[in-house]
């Protein structure tokens, strides 16, 4: 009997460990092949991506189930009968947390739900057709947990980039990916009252949002495996690739301009408050209900070239956005959102060159006019009556070019080892027009408009990538390694002479100030009983808002990185995964760094997963921080001081004992669970991001003795260390009731930043970091933020219900004071009716009960000296749109 049971447990366990080899090709509706469509072992972590030509080859257990996903389609399930399975995937929304995703794993077959880090996939169609965003940053703002991202006002250039952050760091701590390939940052440096303060960062809103198929957001550090930036993250965007159709929308909405709310009704800029097209003008004009007014035009068509699961995609975005005006104080008369006029282009295509090779490339163009309100020039030596009568509002406009292009190769050997070899190119030019100025030191003569000159940033990264899957080592083996080469080269341009000059009584440069003279105006403040007091005041030069960049800021500066990677995920069982990477990086100007991750998975049971990593990381300094430099006038309710911000390498920054920039060194930790039970699934993650020699712009040190021609000097310096814990959760629930279908996802994020040490050496910690410069970078992010989604569709309707509560924010202003903004819930609704089947109407409001953060003292100190700085929602108000979303 003991042999006869052997015999048929062996029998059994043969039976039951047998393997098939299962083969097919997964198509949509219309018969097109589907490539990267991700068949998974159901029960396993066994799974491959289908090819180019959508075609599979997986071997499984008997008796398995094999389950078909797809970002954008439904899934399919399907048992293992069949050596040869073909599937249909319809298109109705798929589920989010079953994706196969690009980003924190270069293994194929990791998905979501069983990777060993906190990874957010966001399908971009869908959250668009849902909501009246117009902007990358702002989708991402109210469907990922811990990304924040504002609107400025009179912060330059960050009135028209917007600056973001991950987890409630910088702009540049966190990595942006097109396609899984590095992409360019923008080459502006974020100076005055905005997030990221001394951080130049991305421009998502570059990206056409009608060019994406989905973005996939890696809440963790991952400079071993990508390199510098990525210490917050990653975001990867992924771009569409369908065909035969072409989809689009068009959109228009308007502001609400009755800021109500915890300040006085019918102060200036709340009823009719206008300033006209030069920013001047003190009059109430007739009261306007709405302003800002946005159209988008976006459209995306895709075709077929060849027969093998070749494609082509294209995009055209058109922005047109007003201005927004809001409440302000009397030298700030023009406060609020930036006028905007853009184009956006971009293209994807893919070519099959032989069987499993393929030659893609994708790349793009944006160009942007922007127009903003500089602070207001009432009185006093920069303001020319006879030109300006009672004083004007500079606007500071700017065009950008953002252009890019990557193309590569990438192909699979026999043996199984894919290839990719890669460049990609990317150039951000970033150009400043002064326009309802003055250089006060010409008077009468003065143009009005000046070219002020700018920046731009070059990068071009080549990359060789290789990796193979070996599923006969334990439950699954993955290897991947690879090099990177890049250069950066970082340009500031001059303006005109106008723009940065300052004219003697002649009209003539100075160019020697002990014969040369700029014209006077009689000094209000003259003090006859005081020896250091001058009866009159210097007109100042150089145009007003901005001052252009000269010839003496001139920057044409470059540098390489070379790197080497190797990144390991072992399958050990079915339910226990562990991960490694190590990355070594060389740059040209500031040498080596070394830096590796761990990570690793444990399946609880067929529902739960904990997960948990632990990696180093690092940024490199930009060479915006190393070589930026500017003279202009710092304005505040006490008035204005002339400031140098010196290059890290020049004599003034050494003066001050700041020394040469090196790199941010940061220590990463996570550990969370996912869980999946049918419709409902969740993920938990707790955080630890130590940052240490983090890169800051100091306050105002008095330089009035360094005969500079300017009072005060501010640099760049490794200032500061940080440390951070948080938690970030998604929790989500999809439910069909008959012909109706809910969703519900509630996304939320707790972050706690604290400054560990302030890196002042010598110099005074209060002008160093002080409290005002230590409450713009604790205050990166609220300390929480929550966020419940609610959908629910039918037949032909559909409607989607946002709440999204930021937490209490606290700033300190110039009076070195604490600006308290109370926690705010804002309110989305919006609704929509399929009229045919190609047209579909929504009708919805952001922010629909008008709600605005809390208005601060009447003493006008706030750092963009309107009503509110830039924190939590933004200072719009409600928004009101319409679009008509079209499908052919």
């Amino acid at each position: 009997m003991k042999k006869i049971a052997l015999f048929l447990l062996l029998i059994n366990s043969a039976f039951l460990f047998a393997q098939k080899e299962i083969t097919g090709v997964v198509t949509d509706k219309s018969g097109a092949p589907l490539p990267g469509v991700n068949v998974l072992e159901k029960g396993t972590s066994n799974g491959v991506s289908t090819s180019f030509e959508g075609s599979y080859s997986i071997k499984v257990k008997e008796g398995a189930t094999l389950i078909f996903s797809y970002v954008g389609f439904g899934s399919v399930e399907k048992s293992a009968s069949s050596s040869k399975i073909d599937i249909t995937l319809d298109e109705n929304g798929g589920q989010i947390l079953s994706d196969v995703v690009v980003v924190g794993s270069r293994n194929a077959k990791r998905t979501v739900v069983n990777s060993a880090v906190p990874i957010d996939v966001i399908n971009v169609k869908e959250v668009t057709t849902q909501s009246g965003k117009i902007e990358i940053n702002q989708l991402l703002q109210y469907v990922a947990p811990s990304f924040n991202a504002n609107k400025q006002s009179g912060s330059d250039g960050a009135d028209h980039v917007d600056p973001a952050s991950l987890r409630g760091m910088g702009p540049d701590q966190t990595l942006v990916l097109i396609n899984g390939k590095r992409r360019h940052q923008s080459s502006l440096i974020n100076l005055f009252g905005t997030r990221g303060r001394g951080n130049t960062g991305t421009d998502l809103n570059a990206i056409p949002a009608a060019s994406i198929k989905r973005i996939e957001i890696l809440r963790d550090g991952a400079s071993a495996q990508y390199g510098s930036d990525a210490i917050a993250g990653v975001i990867n965007i992924v771009t569409n690739d369908n065909v035969d159709e072409l989809t689009g929308s068009i959109t228009y909405g308007v502001f609400n301009t009755h800021a109500k709310g915890d300040f006085l009704e019918g102060t200036p800029n709340t009823k009719g408050y206008r300033l006209d097209k030069d920013g001047n003008g003190n009059s109430y004009g007739k009261d306007q209900d709405f302003d800002g007014g946005s159209v988008r035009i976006a459209a995306n068509y895709g075709t077929g070239i060849g027969t093998k699961g070749g494609y082509v995609n294209i995009t055209g975005e058109f922005l047109n956005k007003n201005k927004t005006l809001r409440p302000a104080y009397d030298f700030r008369k023009g406060f609020g959102d930036a006028e905007m006029q853009g184009v956006n282009l971009f293209a994807n295509l893919a070519i099959p060159l032989a069987d499993k090779t393929e030659f893609y490339a994708f790349g793009g163009s944006n160009f942007r006019d922007t127009d903003a309100y500089a602070f207001t020039r009432n009185d006093g030596e920069r303001v020319v009556e006879s030109v300006y009568p009672g004083g004007y509002t500079p606007r500071i406009t700017s065009k950008i070019n953002d252009n890019s292009i990557a193309a590569g190769i990438r192909t699979e050997s026999s043996g199984g080892w894919k290839f990719d070899l890669s460049n990609t190119f990317g150039k951000n030019k970033f150009q400043y027009e002064i326009k309802g100025t003055i250089n006060a030191s010409l008077e009468e003569r003065s143009p009005l408009q000046f070219d002020a000159g700018g920046h731009s940033l070059l990068q071009n990264t080549t990359n060789f990538d290789i990796s193979k899957n070996y599923d006969s080592v334990l439950s699954g083996l993955n290897v991947a390694f690879g090099t990177e080469f890049r250069l950066e080269k970082f340009e500031i341009f001059a303006g005109e002479e106008g723009s940065y000059t300052t004219y003697d009584t002649n009209g003539q440069p100075i160019t020697d100030p002990t014969t040369q003279s700029a014209p006077t105006i009689p000094n209000p403040d003259y003090d006859p009983t005081d020896p250091d007091s001058s009866p009159t005041i210097s007109r100042p030069g150089s145009s007003q808002g901005f001052p252009g960049y000269s010839p003496a800021n001139e920057v044409n500066k470059d540098r390489t990185n070379f790197s080497l990677y190797a990144d390991v995920e072992l399958d050990i069982t079915d339910a226990f995964m562990v991960s490694g990477a190590v990355r070594f990086e060389n740059y040209s100007d500031f040498g080596s760094t070394v830096n590796g991750k761990l990570a690793s998975r444990l399946k609880l049971s067929d529902h739960i997963n904990v997960r948990g990593s632990v990696s180093t990381g690092f940024r490199a300094p930009s060479l915006a921080q190393i070589y930026y430099n500017l003279r202009f006038t710092n304005f505040n309710a006490s008035g204005a001081t002339e400031v140098l911000l010196a290059p890290n390498d020049s004599p003034v920054t050494r003066a001050f004992g700041i020394e040469k920039l090196n790199e941010e060194k940061a220590l990463n930790a996570s550990l969370g669970f996912t869980a999946s039970f049918g419709d409902f699934t969740a993920t938990i993650d707790g955080y630890y991001i130590q940052v240490k020699d983090r890169i800051v712009l100091t306050g105002y040190f008095d330089a009035s003795a360094l005969n500079l021609g300017v009072s005060e000097a501010q640099f760049f310096a490794n200032g500061v260390d940080t440390s951070t814990h948080g938690l970030d959760l998604v929790l989500s629930w999809k439910k069909k009731f008959g012909e109706s279908q809910f969703t519900a996802t509630l996304v939320g994020n707790i972050n706690d930043m604290k400054i560990d040490k302030v890196k002042n050496g010598s110099l005074d910690e209060a002008t160093f970091f002080g409290k005002r410069e230590k409450a713009f970078l604790l205050a990166s992010a609220p300390d929480n933020k929550f966020g419940l989604n609610l959908n629910y569709s039918r037949k032909k309707f559909d409607a989607g219900l946002a709440f999204t509560r930021f937490s209490k924010v606290v700033l300190v202003d110039y009076a070195d004071e604490d600006d308290v903004y109370n926690p705010r819930l804002i309110t989305d609704l919006t609704v929509g009716y399929q009229l045919t089947k190609s047209l579909k109407l929504s009708l919805g409001s952001n922010n629909l009960f008008n709600v605005y953060p809390t208005k601060q003292d009447e003493q006008g100190n706030t750092e963009a000296g309107g009503y509110w700085d830039a924190v939590q929602m933004g200072f719009s108000g409600a928004y009101y749109y319409a679009r008509l979303g079209f499908n052919f």
